[in-house]
């Protein structure tokens, strides 16, 4: 029987167990559903099936820098306990050398892709998951490159709680791009200057800012020119070269950066499980329901 796309999810989504396992236990099995169930309990490779409804919020972020090419990303488990393991943190670094050696576009070309003979990046995931007891999962990745002349700003803050990979374009100045990268982490901007930020969104920010004038009372002759100011405290807010630069809040960062030469070309910074709803868990109702066996 041949094995479809559809038959490879279904068993998936059953099982927990990586997309080329499922695929060799069902052809193995000829596309008995069933079978290739058993098989991969077998096998061990289905472990991981009961954890595959948890919620990773924990993990960490990590940079790797290879001359011209850097790799920032999340990875994620259960606990933070586990994101401190051994086992987890050469995952993660195993994960960070195969993202730079392969560049894959997106994280489900980087799982499908192959480490070594026969194992793939889920692969390995799904073997850390079974030893480890957790669910883990590569939440997103970026990869960024170089020349010579340029510098990279790697910072991990909280020793991985967050994390930044920074550019400067024409700077090989190291330590200002890592001053770029701690001062991110501390702010949280969303752009590098104005110029990023839509006509739609400071369109939508203004009219607030005249409606919150307007409702203060404020002479409507005025408004105007409250509201370009309050626009610049805005900008301030979201943009990292018009922020008062932390380690030096008399120096704005676009002055710090412009000192160096260089330009800030591109930023990202990761918060481990921001974005990510956690459970809220009974800590006594669980107590119990081990307690009772189940």
């Amino acid at each position: 029987m041949a094995v479809t796309a559809q038959m490879v999810k279904e068993l998936r989504e059953k099982t927990g167990a990586g997309m080329m396992d499922c695929k060799k236990a069902l052809v193995e099995t000829d596309g008995n559903l069933e079978a290739a169930i058993d098989f991969l309990r077998e096998k061990g490779l289905s472990s991981a099936a009961k954890k595959a409804d948890r919620i990773a919020a924990e993990g960490t972020t990590f940079i790797q820098v290879e001359g011209n090419k850097a790799v920032l990303l999340e990875m994620n488990a259960e606990t933070d306990f586990v994101s401190k393991n051994e086992s987890f943190q050469q995952l993660v670094q195993t994960v960070a050398s195969h993202l730079l050696a392969t560049e894959p576009a997106s994280v489900e070309e980087a799982l499908a892709s192959t480490v070594e003979e026969g194992i793939t990046v889920e692969n390995l995931i799904s073997n850390a998951v079974a030893k480890i007891g957790e669910k883990i999962t590569l939440r997103r990745f970026v990869i960024e490159t170089k020349t010579d002349a340029d510098a990279f700003g790697p910072y991990l803050h909280m020793g991985g709680r967050i994390g930044v990979l920074t550019v400067l374009e024409g700077s090989t100045d190291e330590q200002a791009a890592k001053d770029v990268a701690m001062h991110i982490a501390a702010l949280n901007p969303a752009y590098i200057s104005r110029d990023e930020v839509s006509a739609d969104e400071v369109e939508r920010e203004r009219k607030i800012l005249t409606e919150q004038a307007l409702n203060e009372g404020k002479p409507e002759n005025i408004v105007a020119k409250m509201v370009e100011g309050r626009l610049g405290k805005y900008f301030e807010e979201v943009c990292v070269l018009d922020q008062s630069f932390v380690k030096n809040p008399d120096q704005k960062v676009k002055v710090f950066v412009e000192s160096t030469g260089g330009k800030l070309v591109s930023f990202t910074r990761y918060a481990v499980g921001e974005g990510i709803e956690k459970r809220e868990d009974n800590f006594a109702e669980e107590v119990m329901s081990q307690v009772k066996g189940n």
